[in-house]
């Protein structure tokens, strides 16, 4: 009953045999041998894996801070090269403009010569007669004159320059400065990849990070302009210096032939007022010698016509004489040597008065001249007077030109008044 118990009870399953028992045990044997080989050369491949990446990521990471390093280093060498010459831009631009500020200092000084020389110009349109003549003074003040609108236009076109180079200095520094900040900024983001490591914040997948920015251009062309813009700089700076350098140079040219114009005319008109002066000291020295004449010749005409007087109450005597000698009678009314002297003197006193009547009219007639001449002489001496009191008062206006329009200490002029001894001319204010 046990023995039908037993294989009753057995599972109904396929059982294998001992050989099958022993292969099965063989191939599990020989599949974990083949895993674990698998495994290890699994292994061993992601152990070269991980380390030739890593390496390949230590030294990417070298070179690329190396290559950030490099790139903050040129950088920096920019930016203090740019620096630099944002500085010497602002040192120029002072300069420039301090130059500029001294021209129209002389331009706006320019205007006193150009009213002195005007007012001296009209003055002597003022002279009278013959003394308004084109002599060296009037044409020494016109060169003046054109020399002094010459000197405005040549400072103004000079001011005109100037002006456009610092338009051209600011816009070299806009560009400077600009530029510089892009290269501050530049250095502090690729100073501050320097210092992004894996524990730093906000270090994310981005979105298409190896794409090329917008308005980005290629490091030649960067190159390129840094040079272009440094080369800009330098141009313009030596430009600068050039006007510069105009700038002082015409001003000192147009200080300097304005000067020796200036002291040019100042002689002519010395020069003029002494020969005014000698040519007025002869002609009242001429007048002096005229009314003398004139009171000799009019004491001679009174000589004459008591002369001429004597001679005609003479000649009434001999008239009468022989008008009563022709009353006689008879024989007596004869023909004598009394009649014949009375006779002969009648004729030579009507002969000498009528001489002395020419005389006297010639007299006259001189003594008229004298008159007319000594009118001329008193009016061109009068001219002259005026002409010396224009020029004298005109000298007196250039003046102005070293001392200005208010008083200080003697000056060039002065002395040479003194000099010339013609205080007594010069009117006293």
């Amino acid at each position: 009953m046990s023995n039908r118990a037993v294989a009753t009870f057995e599972k109904p399953l396929q059982h294998l045999s001992l050989p099958d028992w022993h292969s099965r045990l063989n191939q599990l044997k020989n599949a974990a041998y083949g895993k674990r080989s698998d495994a290890f050369e699994l292994r061993h491949l992601a152990r070269n894996l991980r380390n030739e990446t890593r390496i390949q990521t230590y030294w990417d990471t070298y070179h690329n801070n190396d290559k950030l390093s490099d790139r903050v280093a040129e950088l920096d060498r920019w930016r203090e090269t740019m620096r630099i010459l944002l500085k010497r831009v602002d040192v120029e631009i002072g300069s420039l403009k301090e130059e500029k500020a001294c021209t129209e200092r002389d331009l706006d000084a320019l205007l006193m010569p150009l009213t002195v020389v005007t007012d001296s110009i009209s003055m002597r349109d003022c002279r009278l007669g013959s003394e308004l003549t084109y002599d060296e003074g009037d044409t020494e003040l016109k060169n003046e004159l054109c020399i002094v609108e010459n000197n405005q236009r040549l400072l103004r076109d000079q001011n005109q320059g100037a002006w456009e180079q610092l338009n051209r200095l600011q816009e070299v520094k806009f560009k400077l400065e600009l530029d510089l900040t892009d290269k501050d900024e530049a250095q502090g983001i690729d100073q501050h990849q320097l210092e992004v490591d894996k524990h730093c914040a906000n270090v994310t997948f981005k979105t298409d990070s190896t794409r090329v920015p917008k308005n980005s251009c290629t490091y030649n062309n960067w190159l390129e302009y840094c040079e272009e813009l440094v080369s800009l700089t330098e141009k313009t700076l030596s430009d600068s210096a050039a006007v510069r350098e105009s700038l002082f140079a015409t001003r000192e040219k147009a200080r300097n032939i304005l000067k020796s114009q200036q002291d040019r005319t100042t002689h002519t008109l010395r020069k003029r007022i002494f020969e005014t002066q000698r040519a007025r000291n002869e002609l009242e020295y001429q007048q002096g010698k005229m009314k003398e004449e004139m009171d000799k010749c009019s004491s001679e005409i009174e000589t004459l016509e008591r002369a001429y007087a004597d001679k005609i109450e003479a000649l009434k005597v001999v008239e009468t004489r022989l008008e009563n000698r022709a009353q006689r009678s008879g024989m007596e009314l004869c023909i004598d040597e009394s009649y014949h002297g009375l006779s002969d003197e009648v004729q030579k006193l009507r002969d000498t008065i009528k001489v002395l009547r020419e005389k006297i009219n010639a007299a006259k007639t001189m003594y008229n001249s004298l008159h007319e001449l000594a009118k001329k002489i008193d009016q061109d001496l009068e001219n002259k007077q005026h002409a010396l009191m224009t020029d004298i008062r005109s000298l007196d206006l250039r003046a102005r030109l070293n001392t200005g329009e208010f008083g200080g200490k003697p000056t060039q002029t002065d002395r040479n008044i003194h000099l010339s001894r013609l205080e007594d001319e010069i009117p006293k204010s």
